[in-house]
């Protein structure tokens, strides 16, 4: 069973073309993991400051695979100084 997640950042005002930048280098390498089915990011059009990134992985072992790798580290160590808020959801696909 696919896991889908939902990731919303809202940058800080100073920091919006910071994060997206960081964000974008995100897509590329995630999508060439094993185990990603999906991985797009959104940059919200009435609230430039605000970015959804929407990903599918194969299963708990690939997210985890994810997590791990060089890309998310760098990410994961750099985000919080462009972001004023941060929050995610596992959905569940209803079809």
């Amino acid at each position: 069973m696919s896991l889908i997640k939902k990731v919303v950042f809202i940058a800080k005002d100073d920091s919006i073309e910071e994060l997206k930048s960081l964000l974008e280098t995100m897509v590329d390498a995630s999508r060439a993991e094993d185990g990603c089915e999906l991985y797009n990011i959104y940059q919200i059009k009435d609230k430039p400051n605000g970015f959804v990134v929407i990903e599918s992985w194969e299963s708990e072992e690939a997210l985890k695979g994810h997590q791990n790798s060089s890309h998310y580290i760098y990410y994961k160590s750099n985000y919080e100084q462009y972001t004023a808020d941060k929050y995610s959801n596992e959905l569940v696909s209803l079809g």
